[in-house]
């Protein structure tokens, strides 16, 4: 599957974080609740949760020539499914992934195929121009290709002496 993935500009990226943790956090009181309210395992229902609700495909960012490249292995998801959300700080990718067995009469015996929300929430380590950010999809591997702002992130402010 190739070809290009939109990429749109957005204010803020906190309430679809929020989200996220909220549904995680529901879930993990739920695997909690099944366990028996078995004490010391919070970290392990909080991670098998987000195992559940959400693929974090593995990623690699590279700063070259006043640009960020972000790579993505995203292998079977279809470039039109594919949500970028950029901001100064922040690059956001999403999509909802799903598998379907090709004959449902046939008895599967493994299946490692993930289905979900694929969700990556990255802060670069400068700041962006998200006009100028561009993607695209070829041989199972996202491409994001951000260029770096002139605007500095911080602005130090030396006090006067009164």
């Amino acid at each position: 599957m190739e070809g290009t993935v939109q990429v749109r500009r957005i204010p803020s990226n906190s309430e679809t974080i929020k989200d996220i943790e909220n549904r995680i956090m529901q879930r993990a009181y739920h695997l909690f609740e099944r366990n028996g309210h078995q004490l010391g395992r919070a970290m392990d229902d909080w991670f098998q949760a987000e195992k559940e609700l959400v693929w974090k495909p593995p990623m690699e960012i590279v700063e070259s020539d006043n640009e960020f490249i972000v790579e993505a292995a995203i292998s079977g998801v279809d470039p039109k499914d594919i949500e970028i959300e950029a901001t100064a700080d922040n690059l956001v990718i999403k999509s909802e992934t799903g598998h379907d067995h090709m004959n449902k009469k046939d008895t599967v015996h493994l299946c490692e195929f993930e289905t979900g929300k694929m969700f990556r929430a990255i802060e670069l380590p400068k700041r962006i121009n998200p006009d100028k950010v561009r993607a695209e999809v070829k041989n199972g591997l996202l491409r994001v290709t951000a260029d770096i702002s002139n605007q500095a992130r911080v602005r130090k402010i030396k006090p006067e002496a009164a």
